[in-house]
């Protein structure tokens, strides 16, 4: 079973968010990471880039695939993990610690529409 952590939220394609205040530290899941594989490539948006919940905001791609990275929240992307530009496979090595992007949140009730820990390993265990 893949890892998943307390107290982050997580939406149904597979991306967490992680809020500290006004901030949301968005990535994917160690279950996502599992599924994609080596990871060898992550495009992420510019600072200043404004991401909507439910949008695309970049891509990861690995040997065997490339997937669509879906926003769970809305706001301006205020930081890119640019550690990830050399070493995109630090997502495989902790998805968890190696976010994508740092958003300031714009709506922080659109956190209300995505799962804790409990409903997202019920999610992955009916996905498997």
């Amino acid at each position: 079973m893949a890892k998943v952590i307390e107290g982050l939220y997580y939406s149904e394609s597979h991306e967490y968010v992680r809020v500290e205040g006004e901030y949301g530290y968005v990535g994917i899941t160690d279950y996502a990471q599992h599924a994609l594989g080596n990871v060898v490539y992550v495009d992420m948006p510019e600072v200043d880039d404004e991401v909507e919940a439910g949008e695309d905001f970049g891509a990861v791609e690995s040997v065997k695939a490339a997937s669509d990275l879906i926003s769970p929240v809305s706001g301006t992307v205020v930081e890119v993990n640019e550690a990830l530009e050399d070493a995109p496979e630090l997502l495989n090595q902790d998805a968890f610690e190696n976010w994508i992007i740092k958003v300031q949140l714009s709506d922080a009730s659109e956190l209300d529409n995505l799962m804790d820990a409990a409903a997202y390993e019920e999610h992955c265990k009916n996905e498997e």
